[in-house]
C-alpha cells in the first residue's frame, strides 16, 4: 500500500477493525474512524494509537480526500446507513478488513489460528511468546492481549500470527474471513457448530474450514486439537504435514499430563511419549491448558523457539482482556469477565470458575448478544450451559437483526432456564442498565461472579465492580 494516504474506517470499534486500523497506521496511512458508540477495550486501544474516532455514524464523520474506506461486518453497516452510503458515493475503494489483511500478508508466512473457540487466546499466546523471546513476528488478534501495546503489529519477521474468523468477510462478501488470509500453517482448535444465522447446519459450518485446510501448501502444517471430534475428523483435508495436540489424550502428538490447578496452574508437556518439561500459566481453566499445548506444538514443530523460551513466555503471559479476565482484587468476591459468544465458550468459562473456586457459589451475568444466542434454533444451548450455576442474570438481547432472524426474547430465555434447572438455579431478568444493583443484592460471602457477553453489558461492568469493592472490599462494613 502507498504511504501517506488517508483511510476511514466505518465500524472501527469492532476489535478486528481496530486492529486492522493499527496495522494500516503502521504502514503509513492516515487513519480515522467512526462507530455507533465506543466502549473499552476498543476505545482505549484506538485512543492509545492516536487514531481519531467519532460517534455516532454520520456522513460528516468522513474527512475530505479519503483514498480508501474500510467498512465493518455489522447488521447496521449497510447502504441504509447514511455514512456507508456516503462512502460508496465517493468513488474510491470500499473494502473489508479481511481485504486489507490479504494485501498486508503478501510475502509473509501466515499462521492462522481457526476454530469455534480458543482462537483469540491461542493467537495471543503465540504473539506474546514470540515477542517475549525477541522474535518480531507480525500478529493480528481479535481481542486485546494484556501486556502488549496493541492487538496488532506489522512486525519484521516473515511469520505473521492471525486469529482466523469463519464469519463472513463483509455484508457484500460471504466468504469466511480466514479464506482471505493466505494461510501457510493452521492451528485448528475446534469445528463445533456456531453462527447458526450464517451456517444453519454442521455441514454448512464445516465447509469453509475444509476449504481453509485444502488450500494449505504442501510445505504447510496443520496442528489440530484431537479433543474436538469435528476438528479431528477434518484433518485429512490438509495436503500437508499434520500434528495433533490434546490436554487429556496421551495418544496425541503433544499432550498435557500431571496437571495442577491454582491461581498459577502447571503441567508437563509430553511429545510422543517424551516429557519435554513443565509449563505454568496464570490463566484459569482446562480450556486454556489446551490452548497452551496447541500453541507450544506449533512453535516447536516450526522450530522458531526452544522449549525453555516457550516456558518463559507462557509463565509471563498475563492473559487476554475479556477472556477469564480478573476485574478486581479489592473485593472479597472475585469478578471475572469471559467472552460468551457461543455455548462452548460460555461453558468453558463457567467450568473454569467451578474448577478454580469449587467451594463458592457462582453468579453469572449473561448478555445474549450474538445472533447465535438469540436464535430460536439455539434454544437447547440454554438447557445445558448454566449447569451447576447458583444465580444467573439474563440481560435483554439487543434488537438489531430482529426483522431478519427468528429471535428469542429475554422472558423466553428466562423461562426455559427456570424450567430446565428448577430450584437449583435462581434466574433474574434485570434491565441492561440496572443489572448491577440487582445482582449485588443477591450476593454475600462465598460467592464468585462471571460476566459473559460479546457485547458491552450495558457499560455497567466498571460501576458494578466498584460497587462490589465498596461493599465487599477490605475494611467494608
Amino acid at each position: 500500500m502507498a504511504p501517506h494516504k488517508s483511510v476511514h474506517f466505518i465500524g472501527i470499534a469492532g476489535l478486528g477493525m481496530s486492529a486492522t486500523a493499527i496495522l494500516m497506521k503502521e504502514q503509513g496511512w492516515q487513519v480515522t474512524g467512526s462507530d455507533e458508540a465506543f466502549y473499552p477495550p476498543a476505545s482505549d486501544v484506538l485512543t492509545a494509537a492516536g487514531i481519531p474516532i467519532r460517534a455516532p455514524h454520520a456522513p460528516s464523520n468522513i474527512p475530505p480526500n479519503v483514498d480508501r474506506f474500510v467498512v465493518g461486518k455489522h447488521a447496521k453497516l449497510t447502504m441504509a446507513n447514511p455514512e456507508v452510503a456516503a462512502a460508496h458515493a465517493r468513488g474510491v475503494p470500499v473494502m473489508s478488513f479481511p481485504d486489507v489483511l490479504n494485501e498486508t500478508l503478501h510475502g509473509r508466512t501466515p499462521w492462522v489460528v481457526a476454530g469455534s473457540y480458543g482462537k483469540s487466546t491461542t493467537s495471543a499466546i503465540l504473539a506474546w511468546t514470540l515477542s517475549h523471546a525477541g522474535v518480531d513476528a507480525g500478529y493480528f488478534v481479535g481481542a486485546v492481549p494484556k501486556g502488549m501495546a496493541a492487538a496488532a503489529h506489522l512486525g519484521t519477521e516473515l511469520v505473521f500470527v492471525l486469529e482466523g474468523d469463519e464469519y463472513p468477510a463483509s455484508n457484500e462478501d460471504p466468504r469466511s474471513k480466514f479464506l482471505l488470509y493466505r494461510a501457510h500453517d493452521v492451528l485448528l482448535t475446534s469445528v463445533a457448530h456456531d453462527h447458526v444465522n450464517v451456517f444453519p447446519t454442521q455441514d454448512d459450518y464445516e465447509r469453509p474450514f475444509r476449504q481453509l485446510l485444502e488450500r494449505l501448501p504442501d510445505e504447510g502444517l496443520l496442528v489440530y486439537c484431537q479433543d474436538e471430534p469435528f476438528a479431528a475428523q477434518m484433518k485429512d483435508a490438509a495436503p500437508c504435514r499434520v500434528v495433533s495436540y490434546s490436554h487429556t489424550n496421551p495418544q496425541a502428538d503433544y499432550c498435557a499430563v500431571n496437571l495442577q490447578y491454582g491461581l498459577t496452574s502447571s503441567f508437563d508437556l509430553v511429545h510422543r511419549g517424551n516429557t519435554l518439561g513443565r509449563l505454568q500459566t496464570q490463566m484459569l481453566g482446562l480450556h486454556n491448558i489446551q490452548n497452551l499445548v496447541g500453541a507450544a506444538a506449533l512453535m516447536l514443530e516450526r522450530k522458531v523457539l526452544t522449549f525453555a523460551q516457550i516456558a518463559d513466555g507462557f509463565a509471563a503471559f498475563p492473559g487476554v482482556k475479556r477472556r477469564m479476565d480478573l476485574l478486581t482484587t479489592r473485593s472479597s468476591i472475585p469478578v471475572y469477565e469471559g467472552f460468551g459468544s457461543s455455548a462452548d465458550k460460555a461453558r468453558a468459562a463457567i467450568e473454569a470458575m467451578l474448577l478454580h473456586f469449587p467451594a463458592s457459589k457462582l453468579a453469572v451475568v449473561f448478555e445474549p448478544h450474538t445472533f447465535s444466542w438469540r436464535a430460536r434454533a439455539a434454544l437447547d444451548w440454554y438447557r445445558t450451559v448454566f449447569r451447576d450455576v447458583s444465580l444467573v442474570a439474563i440481560l435483554p438481547p439487543p434488537n438489531h437483526g430482529q426483522t431478519t432472524d427468528d429471535q428469542l426474547t429475554q422472558s423466553e430465555i428466562a423461562a426455559v432456564c427456570r424450567k430446565t434447572y428448577g430450584s437449583k438455579l435462581k434466574v433474574i431478568t434485570p434491565g441492561l442498565k440496572e443489572w448491577g444493583a440487582a445482582v449485588i443484592t443477591e450476593l454475600g460471602p462465598n460467592w464468585t461472579v462471571l460476566a459473559l457477553s460479546s457485547g458491552s453489558l450495558g457499560g455497567v461492568l466498571p460501576s458494578f465492580t466498584s460497587a462490589l469493592d465498596r461493599r465487599f472490599g477490605q475494611g467494608a462494613a
